[in-house]
């Protein structure tokens, strides 16, 4: 008999078949892998095996240690699932990103103001006048060195979102908190976004996985899918172009 994993594995490749064309990138959290134990590896390569390949995928695993420990969970990511992104934390400061950063061909997201309701606890505590997520995307712009850095920030909170754009430039941001978190996609979108209507990833998760519960779980997923990414793309100012 089948085992959970194993409905797991067919489960993600239905959505992936189901959204298609719908995703300019997949963002696969590694703790809903890691949750399965000895069968975590097994399951993310699944995963990663049916993803299209021309398409970015951003492995969410919020890692942030001291170097050594960085330079491990960089090759795991990049090199041995070969990633083409990551989020990180970057409380330890600079020594436990580098080893990610020196991956040149691929962004490195650093956690800068998340979308979940205890994030003002310490984000928002202030420093020179400053709150500290503004601290953490200020150096993240002085770290970044080959061009490979991005931010995460919540869509959950617009005005900061806005905020993190104009210190972070042209820099990719990646925006969750559309869908089951509540964030308003109007807000977010229009704060997130550079003048030329790109710059920005809006990963929605729970709202495209589980449009549906019942039997038209894959279709349920499309049709969700499709109207994400129309509601996005109609709230690019014009002309948008394909920069990032």
């Amino acid at each position: 008999m089948p085992t959970a994993h194993f409905f797991v594995a067919r489960f993600v490749a239905e959505m992936v078949e189901a959204v298609g064309s719908a995703a300019s990138s997949y963002k696969l959290n590694l703790a809903f892998y890691e949750r399965w134990g000895r069968e975590a590896s097994w399951l993310l390569g699944q995963a990663l095996a049916v993803l299209p390949k021309d398409r970015p995928v951003i492995i969410d695993a919020k890692r942030g240690d001291v170097g050594s420990t960085a330079q491990a969970y960089a090759h795991a990511i990049f090199e041995a699932w070969g990633g083409d992104a990551v989020t990180v934390h970057a409380y330890l400061g600079y020594d436990s990103v580098a080893p990610f950063l020196a991956h040149r061909d691929k962004e490195v997201f650093i956690v800068c103001r998340t979308s979940n309701p205890g994030a003002a606890e310490f984000q928002h505590l202030r420093s020179d006048g400053e709150a500290l997520y503004r601290h953490v995307a200020r150096a993240g712009v002085r770290w970044d060195h080959h061009g490979n850095v991005g931010f995460v920030v919540g869509a959950t909170a617009p005005a900061e979102l806005r905020d993190v754009r104009q210190i972070a430039g042209d820099r990719l941001l990646l925006v969750p908190g559309i869908g089951a978190q509540g964030g308003d996609l109007s807000a977010a979108v229009r704060a997130a976004l550079r003048p030329d209507g790109a710059g920005a990833i809006i990963p929605v998760s729970r709202g495209i996985l589980f449009a549906s519960a019942g039997d038209d779980y894959a279709e349920a997923a499309r049709a969700a899918a499709l109207r994400y990414r129309d509601a996005i793309n109609a709230l690019r100012p014009e002309p948008a172009t394909a920069r990032g």
